[in-house]
């Protein structure tokens, strides 16, 4: 996602001309559809609803409640979210960033910083989502080896045969069956388990 490419936005802000200011704004900004949500009850369902590229949230005093919303909105990390708070909220900043919001920002929104935001908050987004991606990958890949290795330990007590030729057994196993070693290691070890 990038700003050129034309955004879906929503704002959630309950005053109505400081909507219509915000939206303005928006449009000058960048090319965007705009979808301003009045109230934050339903906060979650009400940004779901319009599957939005990011959210925009101004508000005086964000409260606890409203960071459940917000987690529930953005969670796990669908969207970017940028917060806009008219002072510093005690704590409550560390809230919102554990709730998934990509940007919070301290005095309020003003039309001039908007297009900075809105880019910011992407990028910080999908540099977090990334990372995200890659632990995940890094954690599957140590089950795997941790998988793999259960595997080799069985076969070498079970054959008493060394380490490497444990392996070449699950690569000649993986290759005949068309299969990955994960996934006959897991196999084994599952069967092995089975039988006790």
């Amino acid at each position: 996602m990038t700003t050129t490419d034309t955004l879906t936005i929503v704002v959630v802000e309950e005053d109505r001309d400081r909507a219509i200011a915000i939206v303005d704004a928006l449009k000058n900004a960048s090319d965007c559809d705009v979808v301003v949500i009045g109230g934050s009850s339903g906060l979650a369902r009400k940004i779901a609803a319009h599957a939005p590229d990011i959210v925009l949230i101004d508000i005086d005093n964000p409260t606890r409640d409203m960071m459940e919303e917000l987690t529930l909105a953005s969670g796990p990390l669908e969207r970017p979210v940028a917060m806009f708070v008219s002072g510093a909220a005690g704590g409550l900043a560390k809230a919102a960033i554990e709730a998934g919001v990509s940007a919070y920002v301290v005095d309020g929104l003003s039309p001039n910083r908007i297009k900075p935001v809105l880019d910011t908050a992407i990028a910080r987004f999908a540099m977090v989502r990334q990372m995200r991606s890659e632990l995940a990958e890094t954690r599957r890949a140590l089950e795997e080896r941790k998988v793999i290795d259960r595997a080799k330990g069985q076969l070498m007590k079970a054959k008493g045969i060394d380490e490497g030729a444990a392996y070449a057994l699950l690569r000649k196993a993986a290759m005949d069956q068309g299969r990955r070693v994960a996934d006959i290691a897991d196999a084994l070890v599952t069967a092995s388990g089975l039988l006790g």
